[in-house]
């Protein structure tokens, strides 16, 4: 991997981090990311970082604490992208790497991660991290 630098996403990261998540096929504009970017920023159970190379910003991970009836507090991926132009490299485990040293950090011992059942290489990656596949689900949405 190059050199490669994390470390915390600023608001002026907004229009990198709107291109990365549409290129996982979201839809979102800059002032989306930003708005969104205000209200996890801040908080002590959310991390967002992003790898930089030099100036650019190639990737991004949002993970949070969190807690149910179900379980016991935990981790979890929430969002993960890496630059087409860049995976492959080394920058996907390295941001994974850095929040499960997060998550360790807070006390916590277990990280989740939900995947799109169409994203095979981001399955495989997960398996070579260590993680297994533990339910599979259907997820509705309503407008209200």
């Amino acid at each position: 991997m190059a050199a490669v630098e994390l470390r915390a996403a600023l608001a002026e990261d907004a229009a990198a981090l709107a291109d990365l998540v549409t290129q996982l096929g979201y839809r979102v504009t800059r002032e989306d990311v930003l708005r969104r970017l205000g209200a996890i920023a801040g908080h002590a159970d959310h991390l967002l970082l992003i790898a930089v190379e030099g100036e650019r910003p190639i990737g991004f991970l949002h993970a949070c604490v969190t807690q149910t009836l179900e379980h016991d507090l935990s981790g979890e991926i929430r969002s993960l992208a890496v630059d087409e132009a860049y995976r492959s490299r080394g920058v996907g485990q390295a941001l994974v790497d850095a929040a499960e040293r997060w998550l360790r950090g807070v006390g916590l011992s277990r990280m989740r991660v939900r995947s799109n059942v169409k994203r095979t290489r981001a399955h495989r990656f997960y398996e070579r991290l260590g993680y297994t596949i533990t339910k599979a689900q259907n997820v509705f949405d309503k407008e209200l």
